[in-house]
């Protein structure tokens, strides 16, 4: 099966062509303001040197930090709706009392709080409030917002309250764009409804991204379906992706992690994937990027879904550097980045901006642009700004670790030569071929996946998990798996003695190859 996979990170945009294993075919190129001429301009590099036969590619997957970046940068966010369900409970902490407040203004289009909910037990607080939904759909309809996001207390028990505001709300606001949090979140009021908010406010965004993404696959004469990846290693349909962009927050280094299994063929240590704007440290747990399981912050506002465990600190290829020349042993480094602006920007290539690419050509580990154009830089300052680097990356690794021995670190991304040949606590450093595009290597690899994560009561323990299981099987397949493939990756089962009825937590995900 031949496969095409895209990643559009802050800098390059990398696109790879597989064939099974095997890697056909690979381009970087420089990433785009508006990010999809960058993607049509990878399309068309990839395509011009291994692509005879475009009705041959049988699937197209890409990975984009767009939606992130729109989140940090508040740009393209519609104002949403906010409908809370759990009065009289809850009143004191209302929807976005946690936002920083720039990104909150952008976002509050009206704030709702209604009766309704459950105990964490299941039992209502107090009857569900239709008419308060009703009357609240339709101020939300009378000030023009089409995206609203609806958060019931403890939905994730038992969601019958937001699945009943959608359908009022479906009824007064034609077109309405509904967020429910019981699909993205957990335990957790607040961060579950800060995902459904942010989310919803993504919506008209990720609407037209894709359907630009789609655009630009058909201009290259590419008729192969489109698939996005997520979170958690994996991929999804564009039309999924369209109504969850929040799956896509993590994607970039995920796809990163998944590359580097793929090339080195270890499912487990630490990968550094350095970029032209930050470093990415994450750790394989049997070949998929270890899940985070506390509270991710995203542009500010905490968040409890499923994202991976990831640490990123301000180094990369385009990172600016300072003081090098000084008599002072003070070297900057960073966090300001030269991005995707490093062709025009960087020493080597003519700029008039001193980046870590240029320390690293100075110091001969790489040769790019021009070299005679650092060659005045003191070689005892390039050789502390490389082992401050150094330093930074190997406290950053030790900050992930988890275990007290060695473990292999895998060294990927463009800018990975950045990254020294030993670091402390890793008892080697592997670099793959292909290290410098193993995000769009992952992107290509990745399968479709099936999770959930849901509290069963009233049932034996069997009974749970072969319930868990079977819904876990039949979102793999509705994700795009082929039955035949599917396979077990995680399994959690967590008795909940606060509860009644044998309660327990289960979570399981299963991955497969899409068909």
């Amino acid at each position: 099966m031949r496969r095409i996979g895209i990643d559009v990170g802050g800098t390059n945009t990398d696109a790879v062509l597989i064939d099974g294993s095997r890697v056909l075919a690979a381009v970087k190129t420089t990433t785009t303001a508006d990010v999809l001429g960058g993607v049509r301009t990878a399309l068309d590099a990839l395509l011009a040197r291994g692509v005879d036969d475009p009705g041959a590619i049988a699937a197209v997957v890409i990975g984009t930090t767009h939606f992130t970046n729109a989140v940090i940068e508040r740009r393209g966010l519609q104002p949403v709706g906010a409908l809370r369900i759990g009065l009289p409970a809850s009143a004191s902490l209302p929807p976005f009392i946690d936002w920083p407040e720039d990104l909150a203004a952008l976002v509050r289009g009206q704030v709702h709080m209604v009766a309704g909910g459950h105990e964490y037990d299941g039992r209502p607080i107090v009857p569900l409030d239709i008419d308060a939904i009703r009357g609240a759909a339709r101020r939300m309809a009378d000030a023009g917002l089409t995206s609203v996001g609806v958060t019931s207390v403890f939905s994730p028990l038992t969601a019958e309250c937001e699945q009943e505001a959608a359908r009022v709300l479906a009824e007064e606001i034609p077109g309405v764009a509904i967020t429910l949090s019981h699909d993205l979140g957990r335990i957790g009021l607040l961060e579950r409804e800060n995902v459904t908010l942010l989310n919803a406010c993504l919506r008209d965004l990720a609407r037209s991204t894709v359907a630009a993404f789609t655009e630009a696959l058909l201009g290259s004469g590419l008729t192969a379906p489109l698939y996005l990846t997520q979170n958690d290693g994996t991929i999804m349909r564009a039309e999924t992706a369209s109504r969850f962009p929040v799956w896509c927050f993590a994607s970039g280094p995920t796809n990163s992690m998944r590359g580097a299994a793929f090339l080195s063929g270890l499912d487990n240590g630490v990968v550094v994937d350095v970029g032209g704007t930050t470093t990415d440290i994450g750790y394989l747990r049997a070949g998929f990027p270890r899940e985070a399981n506390a509270a991710v912050e995203v542009g500010g506002v905490r968040t409890l879904f499923r994202m991976p465990d990831l640490l990123s600190i301000a180094l990369g290829g385009g990172t600016e550097i300072g003081a090098v020349e000084g008599d002072t042993d003070d070297i900057r480094i960073g966090p300001r980045s030269v991005g995707f602006r490093l062709l025009e920007k960087s020493l080597v290539f003519g700029g008039d901006t001193l980046t870590a690419t240029d320390i690293a050509c100075a110091a001969g580990r790489i040769d790019l642009g021009e070299r005679a154009r650092v060659a005045d830089l003191s070689p005892r300052r390039v050789a502390q700004t490389l082992s401050r680097m150094g330093d930074m990356i190997a406290e950053a690794v030790d900050r992930m670790k988890t275990e007290a021995g060695d473990v292999p670190l895998l060294a990927v991304g463009g800018g990975s030569f950045l990254i020294p040949n030993t670091v402390e606590g890793c008892g080697e450093v592997i670099r793959v071929e292909h290290h410098a595009v193993a995000n769009a290597v992952g992107a290509a690899i990745a399968q479709a996946s099936g999770e959930v994560d849901q509290i069963f009561s009233n049932l034996t323990r069997d009974q749970a998990l072969a319930a868990a299981r079977t819904e876990a099987e039949a979102r793999a397949i509705a994700a795009g798996a082929r039955q035949g493939s599917l396979k077990l990756v995680e399994l959690e089962d967590i008795p909940l003695s606060y509860l009644p009825g044998d309660a327990r937590r289960v979570r399981v995900r299963l991955v497969g190859d899409i068909g």
